[in-house]
C-alpha cells in the first residue's frame, strides 16, 4: 500500500528509503503519498502547502540577479559576471524544479512499484484497489504455512478519495462515506481469506488509522477528510485530540477475549514491540524505544497502559505532552504550541489548507494550556492555577518528563526542509528514459 517514505537519497537507483531497505522482504504499493494531482482534480494539494514558499524563493533569486546586473552596469559595486550567471542559472533551475513538481506530479510521482520495479507510471487509480487486494491475498496464500507479517496501508479515506464505480453512491455520507464502505469491504475480503485458510486462531490482526480526520479537505461544500466527533482539531495539527485520538480494533480468536473495550492511551509506536514479542524476539536494548508491547493490556494481565507520558510533535517541534497518571488514572495534556485557526472560530486552517508547525501562524503558550482530558476530552476549558489546585504539581511533573525525554533524542536532518522537498530530477524514479516515464505492467507483459 501507501509507503510515503520515498525511494532514493543520492542516485535514482540507491533505494535508500525503499521498504526493502528497512526490514521488509516484499513490497507492492505507492512509494510516495496520494495527492489530488494524481487524478487531475481542480484543487491541487502540493501547491497549497509549498507553492507560495518556492515561488517566494524564485522571486528573491530573480530580484538578486536584476539588482546585481543593474549595479554592475551602473558601476555601483564591483561584481563578476560569473557570479551573476551562476545565480541566474540557480534561479532558473529553482523555477524549473518548482514548475515540474506541480506540472508533472501525476506522471512522475503517482506510481506503483513491486519491490524495486515500477509497474505503473502513472498508476491507474480505478484499478489500484483491485491490484492491491490481489497482491495482499496472494501474499497470504504464499505464506500460509509459515509465520508472516502483512502490513496493508490502504489508499482509502485519504484524499482524493479514490472510490471504484461499484461503491459510488452507496453511503448517505457522500464520497467519504463511499470510500469508507469500500475500505470496509477490502478489510472484509482479507479477513475472509484468513478464515478460509484456517488461520483465524493463529493470526493477530490490528486495524487502526494513522491520524484523525483531515478537516481542511473540501470540494465545494463537501467534507472530504472525515469527522472527529467531539474532539478538537484534526490531521496535521500537532497536539489537538482530533488529529491524535483514533480507535483501534484487534482480533485474535481464542487468545484475546471478544467484545472487550479498552479505554487507555496507547500509540501506533506500540505495534513494533508488540510484533517483536509475538515473533518471539527481543527489542533492541541499545536505544530508548517509545513503544510498549500491547499484549498485557489486551490479554487483561495489566489494567493500565504502560505509557505514562506521550509526546506529540508537529514536524520537529514538540506541541503537546500527555500525562496518564497511574495513581489516579487522570489524563492531563499540556499544549506548548497550537496552530492559529483561520478563520479564528473555524477549528481548522482553511485558508492555508493545512496547519503549520511553526512561524507566525502558531501560538506559543507560557504557561502551557493544560486540560484534564478525563473530564474535558473536547479540550474546551483549559485549567489554571486559580481553577485547579493540582496545576503547579502537574506542570512540574510534565516539565521533568520533557527534560528526560529530550535526553533520549538524537538530532537528525530536517526532513521537511525546503531543500528536502524540492523536486530533484536525478532522484526521480522512472520506468522509461527520463523524462518519458510512462509504463503499465499489463502493456509490458503484452
Amino acid at each position: 500500500g501507501k509507503w510515503h517514505m520515498g525511494v532514493n537519497c543520492k542516485t535514482r537507483h540507491d533505494h535508500c528509503h525503499h521498504p526493502l531497505n528497512h526490514g521488509f522482504d516484499y513490497f507492492y504499493g505507492m512509494p510516495f503519498t496520494l495527492v489530488n494531482e494524481c487524478q487531475d482534480t481542480d484543487d491541487p494539494e502540493l501547491s497549497k502547502s509549498l507553492q507560495e514558499t518556492y515561488w517566494f524563493y524564485t522571486q528573491m533569486n530573480i530580484l538578486a540577479v536584476f539588482t546585481l546586473v543593474i549595479g554592475k552596469l551602473a558601476n555601483l559595486f564591483p561584481v563578476k559576471w560569473k557570479i551573476i550567471i551562476c545565480l541566474a542559472i540557480c534561479g532558473l533551475l529553482h523555477f524549473i524544479s518548482w514548475f515540474s513538481s506541480y506540472g508533472f506530479t501525476k506522471y512522475w510521482n503517482c506510481i506503483l512499484m513491486r519491490n524495486h520495479d515500477i509497474t505503473e507510471q502513472p498508476m491507474n487509480l480505478q484499478k489500484t484497489t483491485s491490484n492491491m487486494l490481489k497482491e495482499a491475498i496472494a501474499f497470504i496464500e504464499r505464506n500460509k504455512h509459515r509465520p508472516f507479517l502483512l502490513f496493508v496501508s490502504l489508499l482509502h479515506v485519504h484524499t482524493p478519495l479514490i472510490t471504484t464505480e461499484k461503491f459510488q453512491g452507496r453511503s448517505r455520507h457522500g464520497l467519504y462515506g463511499d470510500n469508507v464502505e469500500e475500505m470496509d469491504w477490502i478489510v472484509g475480503r482479507l479477513l475472509d481469506v484468513i478464515d478460509k485458510e484456517d488461520l483465524k486462531n493463529s493470526t493477530f490482526i490490528y486495524f487502526a488509522s494513522d491520524h484523525g480526520g483531515f478537516l481542511e479537505a473540501h470540494r465545494g461544500n463537501s467534507q472530504l477528510g472525515g469527522w472527529n466527533g467531539i474532539y478538537k482539531g484534526g490531521k496535521g495539527m500537532g497536539g489537538w485530540e482530533g488529529g491524535i485520538r483514533v480507535p483501534g480494533i484487534v482480533r485474535w480468536p481464542g487468545v484475546l477475549p471478544a467484545g472487550t473495550v479498552i479505554d487507555e492511551p496507547t500509540s501506533l509506536m506500540d505495534i513494533y514491540p508488540t510484533v517483536v514479542q509475538l515473533a518471539g524476539g527481543a527489542v533492541p536494548q541499545d536505544r530508548v524505544l517509545d513503544g510498549h508491547t500491547l499484549l498485557p493490556l489486551l490479554q487483561g494481565t495489566e489494567q493500565h497502559s504502560r505509557h505514562e507520558f506521550l509526546f506529540h510533535y508537529c514536524g520537529v517541534f514538540l506541541h503537546a505532552v500527555r500525562w496518564h497518571q497511574k495513581d489516579s488514572g487522570t489524563v492531563w495534556k499540556a499544549h506548548y504550541a497550537t496552530p492559529v485557526f483561520q478563520p479564528e472560530a473555524s477549528g481548522a486552517c482553511f485558508r492555508r489548507g493545512i496547519c503549520p508547525c511553526f512561524g507566525d501562524d502558531v501560538a506559543h503558550h507560557d504557561p502551557p494550556l493544560l486540560f484534564n482530558l478525563s473530564q474535558d476530552p473536547s479540550e474546551e476549558n483549559p485549567v489554571s492555577a486559580n481553577t485547579e489546585p493540582l496545576f503547579d504539581t502537574v506542570m512540574r511533573g510534565i516539565r521533568r518528563a520533557v527534560e528526560e525525554h529530550h535526553k533520549t533524542l538524537t538530532p537528525v536532518p530536517q526532513q521537511l526542509s525546503p531543500y528536502n522537498n524540492i523536486w530533484k530530477p536525478w532522484l526521480q524514479p522512472c520506468c522509461g528514459t527520463f523524462p518519458f516515464c510512462w509504463c503499465h505492467e499489463e502493456n509490458n507483459k503484452a
